[in-house]
């Protein structure tokens, strides 16, 4: 999923927000670590339709769907050396942000535009983005008043004011703090604060023992002392810091909840006043952090994770003051380092990029840049990006998919023989309160207020990430906004919101080869008609199954039924579990889950949709195939995706999503639909035996 970014926070983007493209990301890594969305490589693949050359005949349908359907496309379309993946997200992603790059380019030349406007905010950011010079100038000067506030540092009080200082700037250090809704009441948002502190991407990283974790460890280290260093620390004394920082992260790490138990959203929902915190952790200061951020009347919040802050609390005292100096001091440089001189960027890249994820090269500015915009102004851009590239005619067309989605879903719900009537009222009343967005926001966030300047990327950087802060808690106590989108609407991607119960699809993601007004519905159907179905899906999937019909945090299921569909739901931890990712790593089934289990009912209910739409129709072959052959050729092309062997070890260890093979393979082999489509045969490798098939929904 990929949207810690301004809705943060990826604990608690995990409980309620849910996203379809599967990139591998890293928590709390710098920007240009994350997913590329650009690319100087042109992709050899035709995005409209099905390319018949992407297909590898040699191989059967019945065999390896993934490479007959994508083989060729995968030995002429390695990846990139700016990227750790490439794929069809990142194919849409570089056209996209190509566009998006010469509409910015284009608003930074104009300076008669009027102040405060989506074109004025969007070519000050480009402009001063793209002023190198200007920024090896400043050196670490944009940071230094924060530097000079560490080195102040005497006792645990002064550590614990310091955080609490940056965390009212949007300066997030030790832990996440923001806003959600509560997720028992989902009539009133409240303020979360949830695990973190941590520089590598999640707790396995710093508790495995096998040989390769050992030595990434110490390139994490020397990475930490090459940043210290180049930011004046004699080497030495750098070195030494590195690795107390690498003990007092551990330390942290281990209290941190597993990826397992953070896929139950009890697990994180613990409500407390702000005096019981207090007393929790008098040393970290919740009281003096809510006055801090506005919030004097606020009396209780979500302590996500009890055992994460205690353990920080005693950190703040018995850790020495020296070591949290140096802490501090390398959140602050490894946050910033994307947006400091070359020296930090560059060693930044080398060790999130390269080391972590296999890119060999870094992007060029421009693309760079687009990126931290679709982060920073996603909005504004977005305004521009949809005035040009998105046609009302695609937002209906959308909407009458959707319909037929949803038809399809409850005619599964009114059907399944294994649940019982109790819990299928209860299922077809979140069925009736599904909504959706489509493209982009109706009411656009308002930046009202909001300067940048054309000669400091810095300063527009902390400028914005201020406001959006401010913003965020200034939801707190208020009604909830159900208006307001968790995507930028040029984002190549989708997402179900479990509290608020609405599927999302900004308009990044509805062009081909998701979405082609000029393809036929099986095409359309097997690409965005599943990638809706699974967003749909989601709202029954290990997580969302929790939320009712109001989006609150509630079991409304009959023990019973609950125990049917767990036993199901094993069955498909068993089947990913088989998968072989890279050596001898397996998927973790238990992780993936939810993902697996939207994308087998998504694509369940999308082909029923498909045939509903069909029926009374004329079905031509088309390209050689039958509709119900192209819809699962459909499927498969969106997944197709190569990764780097660090890359797809970040897939499994990080990401919810299984890799693009057995998001592929692995729903397909449990349809007797597909197996009717291709004549495949039991005892196919692409067939399990029917006392083996996983069906949910």
């Amino acid at each position: 999923m990929l949207i810690r970014r301004r809705l943060a926070l990826a604990v608690a983007a995990s409980l309620v927000l849910s996203a379809c493209a599967g990139a591998p990301r890293v928590a709390e890594a710098p920007a240009e670590a994350a997913a590329a969305s650009a690319a100087t490589t042109t992709s050899t693949s035709n995005l409209r339709g099905l390319d018949l050359a992407n297909f590898d005949k040699t191989i059967g349908a019945c065999q390896d769907f993934y490479v007959f359907s994508n083989g060729n496309w995968l030995r002429n379309n390695p990846v990139p050396a700016a990227f750790s993946t490439w794929g069809t997200f990142n194919e849409l992603e570089l056209r996209n942000n190509e566009r998006l790059r010469d509409l910015a380019a284009a608003a930074a030349d104009r300076i008669d535009v009027a102040a405060g406007s989506s074109e004025a905010l969007v070519g000050a950011f480009y402009a001063a983005a793209m002023d190198e010079a200007a920024i090896e100038v400043r050196g670490l000067s944009p940071i230094q008043a924060e530097l000079a506030a560490i080195d102040a540092i005497r006792a645990p009080a002064d550590v614990a004011a310091t955080i609490r200082a940056w965390q009212s700037n949007g300066i997030g250090v030790l832990f996440s703090f923001f806003s959600r809704q509560d997720l028992k009441d989902n009539t009133r948002v409240i303020a979360y604060a949830t695990q973190g502190g941590l520089g590598l991407p999640n707790r396995d990283f710093y508790t495995r023992d096998d040989d390769e974790s050992a030595k990434l460890r110490e390139q994490y280290v020397e990475h930490i002392a090459n940043q210290l260093t180049a930011a004046g620390t004699p080497r030495e004394r750098a070195e030494a810091e590195a690795r107390a920082i690498l003990t007092l992260e551990t330390r942290l790490a281990l209290t941190h909840l597993t990826r397992e138990e953070l896929r139950v959203p009890d697990n994180s929902y613990n409500l407390v006043t702000v005096a019981d915190a207090e007393r929790r952790n008098p040393t970290l200061g919740w009281r003096a952090l809510f006055d801090a951020n506005g919030l004097e009347d606020v009396e209780e919040f979500n302590l996500s994770h009890p055992k994460f802050f205690a353990e920080a609390e005693a950190a703040l005292t018995d850790v020495p003051v020296s070591t949290w100096q140096a802490y501090l001091r390398w959140n602050l440089i490894r946050q910033s380092a994307p947006n400091l001189p070359r020296v930090f960027a560059d060693e930044s890249f080398r060790f999130y990029g390269t080391v972590l994820r296999g890119q060999k090269e870094q992007r060029p500015r421009d693309q760079r840049t687009v990126e931290q915009m679709n982060g920073l102004l996603g909005e504004p851009l977005g305004q521009l990006f949809v005035a040009k590239y998105f046609p009302p005619e695609a937002k209906a067309r959308m909407m009458e998919m959707i319909g037929h989605l949803k038809a399809s879903l409850r005619n599964r719900l009114e059907r399944l023989e294994w649940m019982g009537e109790d819990t299928r009222r209860e299922a077809l009343e979140k069925w009736s309160t599904f909504t959706a967005k489509i493209g982009y926001p109706d009411v656009w966030r308002d930046y009202s207020g909001v300067t940048l300047a054309r000669d400091d990327h810095f300063g527009n950087i902390r400028t914005l990430v201020l406001n959006e802060h401010r913003r965020d808690m200034a939801k707190i106590g208020k009604p909830v906004d159900r208006s307001e989108w968790g995507m930028p609407p040029q984002q190549v991607n989708a997402y179900y919101n479990a509290v608020w119960n609405e599927i999302v699809f900004p308009a990044g993601i509805l062009q081909p080869p998701f979405f082609d007004m000029q393809a036929d519905d099986a095409l359309n159907y097997g690409g965005i008609g599943a990638v809706i179905g699974h967003e749909l899906l989601h709202g029954f999937d290990d997580q969302g199954s929790r939320f009712d019909s109001q989006g609150r945090l509630r079991m409304w299921w009959t023990a019973e039924d609950r125990e049917r569909f767990d036993a199901r739901a094993q069955r498909l931890v068993d089947q990913a579990g088989e998968f072989v990712a890279i050596g001898d790593m397996r998927l973790n089934g238990r992780v993936s889950l939810g993902e697996n289990i939207a994308d087998l009912g998504g694509v369940k209910i999308a082909y029923d949709a498909l045939e509903d739409a069909l029926r009374d129709q004329p079905q031509p072959l088309i390209d050689g195939f039958t509709p119900q052959q192209r819809f699962f050729l459909g499927w498969s092309q969106v997944w197709r995706r190569n990764f780097t062997d660090e890359a797809m070890k970040i897939q499994v260890n990080v990401g919810p999503h299984a890799p693009s093979k057995f998001r592929t393979n692995g729903p397909l082999s449990n349809l007797p639909e597909f197996h009717r489509a291709f004549g495949c045969q039991e005892g196919d490798p692409m067939v399990r035996p029917a006392d083996r098939r996983v069906a949910i929904w």
